[in-house]
């Protein structure tokens, strides 16, 4: 079977978007909310979002509801990914992967370098990866890196992703 015919089947993905930040509001929070426009632009549904302060205990809490939640099928994060001391995301939600997906971050690395981040896209952490049957994808919280990941590699990828963790 070629890939674009393993691709075709559209599957409508159930979404939980966590906003990971010490400083966003839900009047703010411009990232979020572009994950949610895009995700409902491709016929995916938002079932819940939240904003939490940048803790490791906060990000896995907010983690595990939404693995554990039958009617979600993929967790979206954005913020906390930076090298700052209080940057966490990214080490948070690697320690409760089941399986990484190392490409996502590899990726959306070269993606930034090309789209005139240049040299800095070596500062950009991002990670995705299965828990529970359930697909994480952690961005950072710029609205710029938000729509690079979403077009060039979330959106793309994500019924293909459902299908598989679900084997549907």
């Amino acid at each position: 079977m070629a890939v674009h015919e393993h691709k075709a089947k559209t599957v409508s993905a159930r979404c939980m978007i966590i906003t990971i930040s010490d400083t966003r509001t839900e009047a703010s929070d411009k990232s979020g909310k572009l994950m949610q426009e895009f995700l409902e632009q491709e016929g995916h549904q938002v079932i819940a979002k939240e904003i939490i302060p940048d803790e490791i205990d906060d990000i896995k809490e907010q983690i595990e509801i939404g693995c554990k939640d039958p009617e979600i099928d993929v967790i979206l994060t954005n913020g906390g990914t930076g090298i700052a001391p209080r940057d966490v995301t990214v080490e948070t939600v690697q320690s409760i992967l089941e399986k990484e997906i190392p490409g996502f971050g590899e990726i959306f690395r070269m993606l930034s370098y090309q789209e005139d981040i240049g040299s800095a896209a070596i500062l950009s952490r991002a990670i995705a990866g299965v828990r529970e049957s359930t697909a994480i994808f952690s961005t950072p919280g710029s609205s710029g890196a938000v729509r690079l990941a979403m077009n060039k590699l979330i959106l793309p990828e994500l019924s293909h992703v459902v299908r598989e963790i679900k084997k549907l």
